[in-house]
C-alpha cells in the first residue's frame, strides 16, 4: 500500500473512534477539510460511503461497521510487525541482565516494573551481585549494568541516573550499649568496630560504606554482615529500606546523625550504553519523577565524595 492509503485507514480508524471530524483532526494533526478528503478518497477506493454525516451527528454506515470490523485487527497486526521490527533494528529484545546488590528494593522493582511495560520485549534478569565486589561483575560482562552504592569513580564505567537517597542507620547487636539508643552521631561511629565491605571493592567505596572503620570484620556479601552484627562481632551501615527489609529480632538499627545520605546509581560499562540499558536507566529516572524530585546524574570521572 501507498503512503497515502495508509492515512485513509488511519483516518478512518480515528474516525470510527471519535465520531467526529473536528477531534479527528486534533488526534492526527490535521485540519479537518483534510480529514473530510482523506475519507472521501477512501470511499472512491471501496466504492461505498463509510460514513453518514448530518449537521448534528457522524456515525458509520452499515457498510462502514462492516469495514470497521475487518479492518481493525488487521491493522493492529501490521501496526505490532512494524512496532516489533523497530525495536529489534534498536537492541530492545532479548535479555538485559541487571546486577543489584543485597536487596532489590520497592523503587527497583517498580522501576523494572515500568521498563517490562515499555518494552514486553526485553526480559529483565536480576543478578545478585557481591557487596564487596560491586564493580566486577559488569567488567566481566556477566551483567549488562547493575544498580549499586555509590560514590562510583571509575574511569571505565558510566553512571546514570542517581536516586533512593536514604538516611543511614547502624545495624549493632540488640546486647550492644548502643542499641537502646534513639539515634547516634557520625563521631560515636567509632566505638561501633564498623564492618567493611571486603577486597576488591576500590578502596575509596569502601570508606564511604564504612566510614572510618580500620582492622575491623571485613565481608563479601550483606548477609555476612548481618550474621557478625548479630553476634555483636561488630556494626554495618545500612539505608532505612535495607534495614527495614532485613528487620529480625537480634539486631536494633539505630537512626545516625552526620553522615552523608546513601544512594544508589545505574551503571554501566563505558561505551555499553545499548538501547535496552539506556531504556531501564530512563525507567529508572521515570520511576522517581512519579515519586516526585527530578533524578540526578553522575559522571563516573567525579571523584568521590
Amino acid at each position: 500500500m501507498r503512503a497515502l492509503e495508509v492515512r485513509e485507514l488511519e483516518c478512518f480508524l480515528v474516525l470510527a473512534d471519535e465520531l467526529h471530524f473536528g477531534r479527528t483532526g486534533e488526534r492526527l494533526y490535521l485540519s479537518q477539510s483534510r480529514v473530510s478528503q482523506l475519507l472521501a478518497a477512501l470511499e472512491r477506493r471501496l466504492g461505498a460511503r463509510l460514513v453518514e454525516r448530518t449537521s448534528r451527528r457522524v456515525r458509520l454506515t452499515p457498510f462502514g461497521e462492516e469495514f470497521l470490523a475487518e479492518l481493525r485487527p488487521s491493522y493492529d497486526a501490521l501496526a505490532g510487525v512494524v512496532s516489533r521490527a523497530r525495536e529489534r533494528a534498536r537492541g530492545l529484545t532479548g535479555t538485559l541482565r541487571i546486577g543489584f546488590q543485597g536487596t532489590a528494593t520497592s523503587y527497583l522493582m517498580r522501576a523494572i516494573e515500568a521498563f517490562r511495560s515499555e518494552h514486553p520485549d526485553i526480559a529483565p534478569q536480576l543478578v545478585e551481585i557481591p557487596l564487596s565486589d560491586p564493580f566486577g561483575a559488569l567488567r566481566r560482562g556477566d551483567v549488562d549494568t547493575a544498580v549499586v552504592l555509590l560514590p562510583v569513580a571509575e574511569p571505565d564505567l558510566e553512571l546514570g541516573p542517581v536516586f533512593s537517597e536514604q538516611r543511614q542507620t547502624l545495624a549493632v547487636s540488640v546486647r550492644h550499649p548502643y542499641a537502646s539508643r534513639d539515634r547516634l552521631s557520625a563521631a560515636e561511629l567509632p566505638g561501633a568496630d564498623l564492618i567493611a565491605p571486603a577486597a576488591p571493592a576500590p578502596s575509596y567505596w569502601r570508606a564511604a560504606q564504612a566510614p572510618g572503620a580500620a582492622g575491623g570484620p571485613a565481608v563479601a556479601t550483606l548477609q555476612e554482615g548481618l550474621t557478625l552484627v548479630a553476634a555483636d562481632i561488630g556494626a554495618m551501615l545500612l539505608c532505612r529500606p535495607t534495614a527495614d527489609y532485613h528487620a529480625r529480632d537480634d539486631i536494633a538499627f539505630v537512626p545516625v546523625d552526620g553522615l552523608p545520605d546513601s544512594a544508589l546509581g545505574v551503571v554501566w560499562r563505558g561505551g555499553g550504553d545499548t538501547a535496552a540499558v539506556r531504556a531501564f536507566a530512563d525507567a529508572v529516572a521515570g520511576a522517581r519523577r512519579v515519586r516526585g524530585g527530578a533524578p540526578r546524574s553522575g559522571s563516573s570521572r567525579t571523584p568521590p565524595p
